[in-house]
């Protein structure tokens, strides 16, 4: 055991930028404070989970300053021990393994948090999740999640240096032709039509269909544009991509919720 503690503090940061507040009540039906995201500073460095474990210099991540900063308490854990730790846990913290409602960035700094000082963080940040979809928008937003989260794991995105570093992706060949099957310019027609036959009926089986997939489209083409400029994170474009829908569709959600 270490002779001398080291303080241990948490980082908490609003993705939104103050959106979630202004525009949280008209978009999802209930206010929700922020889009929390947080880190856990010890050692005088920040521990992280995105794409990865990531570990940075305090006040050096990509997150700019923090919203709040939390008391966690003094840890007498050497940092090789604490870095041991991580590397023992990294393989249940990867870019694949990553999930926004229920394995994310704060629920890595819960479990990092236990481990050093025997508490987790607050419960406001852990039940955002259980918030947002316990709102009225929550059964809507579900499925854009699940597009969002299955773009995130396919897509590879410039990533800040990872403390622990991530198995490297597996090379996937390129698809052989295949004989007798229509040209993919043909196929993209024929699919297209396909979905716009299918999103019609799903509309007028559910009334918000139509609303659902226009926000859906959106955020997936803002997400497909911010990523394409190579200089976001998956994690942080996805962010981004839903503030911007987030601001352009504030007062068409009211619409919706209130027909």
């Amino acid at each position: 055991m270490a002779e001398e503690g080291y303080k241990v503090v948490l980082n908490v940061y609003d993705l939104s930028n103050g959106l979630a507040r202004q525009l949280s009540t008209s978009f999802l039906g209930k206010p929700i404070e922020a889009i929390w995201h947080t880190g856990v500073v010890v050692y005088g460095n920040e521990y992280f989970f995105g794409g990865g474990i990531q570990s940075l210099p305090a006040g050096r991540t990509p997150y700019g300053r923090p919203v709040r900063v939390v008391e966690l308490g003094e840890t007498h854990i050497p940092r090789e021990v604490f870095e041991d730790y991580l590397r023992d846990i990294s393989p249940r913290y990867t870019a694949e393994t990553y999930r926004l409602l229920s394995h994310n960035c704060n629920n890595f700094s819960h479990e990092v948090a236990q481990f050093l000082v025997g508490a987790g963080i607050p419960d406001y940040i852990l039940k955002l999740p259980a918030e947002v979809m316990s709102s009225p928008m929550g059964p809507l937003i579900m499925p854009m999640i699940q597009n969002l989260e299955s773009t995130l794991r396919t897509n590879a995105a410039p990533q800040a240096t990872q403390f622990v570093p991530t198995p490297a992706s597996v090379s996937v060949p390129p698809p052989q032709p295949q004989p007798n099957k229509p040209s993919s310019a043909a196929k993209s027609s024929s699919d297209d039509a396909k979905q716009q036959s299918e999103a019609g009926a799903a509309a007028s089986a559910d009334p918000l269909g139509g609303a659902r997939g226009k926000v859906q489209e959106e955020v997936m083409r803002e997400f497909a544009a911010i990523m394409a400029s190579g200089t976001l994170r998956a994690s942080e474009a996805a962010a981004l991509a839903m503030r911007r829908v987030m601001e352009r569709h504030g007062n068409a959600a009211t619409t919706m919720q209130q027909s």
